[in-house]
């Protein structure tokens, strides 16, 4: 394990309007703010076709080939995520998220595409004096986090 210590920094509420893209829209606003290091949470809408990653298709080929689903109509959501920084500097948000439908639930990361249907509401917590960054790991493909 590593680690880094935070203070809590600015607080931000995002209302998302309907059919933005969930992460583009996060880590626009936080490339912005210059938002380097936040926990983020996520409460609203999901489009109908929206994309979903669900897991790899083997646990232990690697790099791993991701498994994406689409959501069959509009779905309820809510998800928890992190915003750091790539080795570019650029803010990238990895968060994973739940919703479902009627007696269906599907749970994964929404960086495929995630489109809000008419209400998305964002909180921003910045972590600031983190020193944590996001890392390309070659033999994964993943960006772990160095702190």
């Amino acid at each position: 394990m590593n680690f880094t210590e935070a203070k809590l920094g600015r607080i931000f509420i995002l209302r998302l309007h309907h059919g933005e893209t969930l992460h583009e829209v996060v880590e626009k606003f936080a490339a912005e703010k210059k938002v380097k290091s936040a926990l983020c949470f996520f409460l609203g809408g999901a489009q109908d076709k929206s994309k979903v990653i669900v897991g790899p298709k083997d646990g232990n080929a690697m790099p791993p080939e991701p498994m994406m689903t689409l959501l069959r109509g509009v779905h309820e959501g809510c998800g928890v995520g992190t915003i750091f920084t790539d080795e570019e500097g650029k803010p990238k948000l990895h968060m994973h998220a739940s919703f479902g439908r009627n007696d269906n639930a599907v749970t994964g990361c929404v960086r495929a595409g995630v489109e809000v249907w008419q209400i998305g509401e964002v909180v921003v917590l910045e972590l600031a004096g983190s020193s944590a960054k996001r890392k390309k790991n070659e033999a994964t493909g993943f960006e772990f986090l160095e702190c």
